[in-house]
């Protein structure tokens, strides 16, 4: 099981934790098209490595938070605040 770093509560189980997707996804004004509609709500980048996700721990404090993954290994390479730019990680 994955074990993520809430920045509140400390280092807890995946079940605890709901994903809430990428990061940074810019919603469409209201007066876009059926087509850039769909693809705002049906169509994301499936990267293979780093990879920017949100996170809520929901069985815990409620707070959102970022979490920077790595697709293939599952290592979690950072943490940080819901508003926060993602920080400089190195390569493993």
């Amino acid at each position: 099981m994955m074990q993520l770093q809430c920045p509140w509560c400390g280092m807890r189980a995946e079940n605890e934790f709901s994903c809430g997707g990428t990061t940074a996804i810019a919603r469409p004004p209201l007066a876009c098209s059926d087509e850039e509609w769909g693809r705002y709500l049906f169509l994301r980048d499936n990267p293979k490595g780093p990879h920017a996700e949100r996170w809520r721990h929901t069985y815990g404090c409620g707070q959102w938070f970022n979490v920077l993954r790595d697709t293939v290994s599952h290592e979690v390479r950072a943490v940080y605040g819901i508003t926060e730019p993602p920080p400089e990680v190195s390569s493993p």
